[in-house]
């Protein structure tokens, strides 16, 4: 209670345009209906769609604040993830993953006792797996998947010079899709991954010839086909993607470098893919069939030329990597990673260590670390560009 009101009297002084606060949740229940509370400093607007495969309900909200603590929230009833987060500077997104099918039966504002706040009632209730697929058949989302699909938000980087080579510096996560969470200190993977990808980005402009960019440059959320689209059309010649994930097992530790493949070469690498395809899924996004290529020798061998040059890459970096900084047995691995699946484009995943490993986790957080790492990838960066160009590429 001290906490909710404390924030309230933060929350008393708003002007137009702050986001709005939620101080307080709550939620209670069984497996037949769920009731979810959120209390907000002001009324909020707010739209709730249907999604299938998994069945999931989204409550899209203007840019909010989630003041309360992630226990207050905790899964439980019919649903069995519950994830809240921004999107972008303009909105925020509640993702209520549930255990079967259900409906909304009641979803409204109301003020609260006080009449100080408002709070945000969403009653769930239990129904057949035909009544759900109706939901999600009739609804609207007013171009809203559409609009998800476009970058026209995302600031181009400055524009390369002629025979600059380019870099898009990719930060996993952000916004409603934290990743992975640190055993020690709660650190979110979204914020280790996005001060390496600073680290990196400041590191490779500082080299003659070489242009790097993010593809964000803060907390908000990117879905996988928007990563590779922006690494396309600004003309990258080089795609690396930064992430720092949890294991089962905490003794692992070490740095890992992905190359994309049809076939995963471990069980390590395919569970690593599989999670990390679930970025869209997380933030409530629809499962949307990737588009049929064009089936023509010419695309069939960009893709293979670009998986040699990705190969090379992770080779160089690995051997940047030699005696300097530690890895996994077998570092350079393989799988069907959605991220790295632009056909011309050379990409790798680069895990930088574990937060699951108390060790590794310790040295993600260290700027010295960071620095040191971002410089070893520069140098190989640096070789890799050579051996290109050295080959007329």
């Amino acid at each position: 209670m001290l906490l909710a009101a404390s924030l309230l009297a933060v929350a008393g002084s708003v002007e137009a345009g702050d986001p709005l606060l939620a101080y307080g949740a709550r939620i209670v229940g069984d497996d037949a209906r769920t009731r979810i509370v959120i209390d907000f400093d002001r009324e909020p607007r707010f739209s709730v769609h249907y999604i299938a495969n998994p069945e999931r309900i989204v409550v899209d909200l203007p840019a909010t604040a989630f003041g309360f603590p992630a226990k207050d929230l905790a899964a439980r009833g019919l649903f069995k993830d519950i994830r809240y987060g921004k999107m972008d500077e303009e909105s925020a997104r509640i993702v209520l993953t549930t255990a079967r099918p259900v409906k909304l039966a009641l979803a409204k504002v109301q003020a609260d006792e006080a009449g100080k706040g408002h709070r945000l009632v969403l009653d769930a209730e239990m129904i057949d797996k035909q009544a759900f697929a109706e939901l999600v058949k009739t609804q609207s989302w007013n171009d809203q998947t559409e609009a998800d699909q476009t970058t026209s938000a995302i600031p181009a980087p400055e524009k390369a010079a002629p025979g600059d080579f380019v870099i898009a510096v990719d930060a996993g996560h952000g916004g409603i899709d934290t990743g992975a969470i640190g055993v020690d200190t709660k650190t979110e993977e979204k914020q280790v991954t996005l001060a390496f990808a600073k680290a990196l980005t400041d590191r490779l402009n500082k080299e003659p010839g070489i242009k790097a960019f993010l593809t964000r440059e803060d907390d908000e959320f990117l879905s996988l086909s928007q990563r590779v689209l922006i690494a396309r059309q600004n003309h990258a010649g080089l795609f690396i993607s930064l992430h720092a994930d949890t294991l089962k097992q905490k003794d692992i530790r070490g740095a890992t470098v992905y190359t994309i493949s049809d076939k995963a070469s471990d069980k390590l690498a395919a569970d690593l893919a599989d999670r990390e395809n679930l970025s869209d899924q997380i933030a409530g996004k629809e499962t949307v069939a990737e588009p049929p290529e064009v089936a023509d020798i010419l695309l069939d061998l960009t893709r293979r030329e670009t998986q040699a040059f990705s190969i090379s890459l992770a080779e160089s970096v690995l051997n940047s990597f030699k005696d300097q900084v530690g890895t996994i047995n077998n570092p350079h691995r393989h799988a069907g990673f959605r991220v790295l699946q632009a056909p011309d484009v050379p990409s790798i995943l680069l895990e930088l260590g574990f937060l699951s490993n108390a060790d590794d986790e310790k040295l993600l957080l260290d700027e010295t670390w960071r620095d040191k790492i971002a410089g070893l990838l520069t140098d190989a960066v640096k070789r890799y560009r050579a051996a290109v160009m050295a080959n007329g590429g």
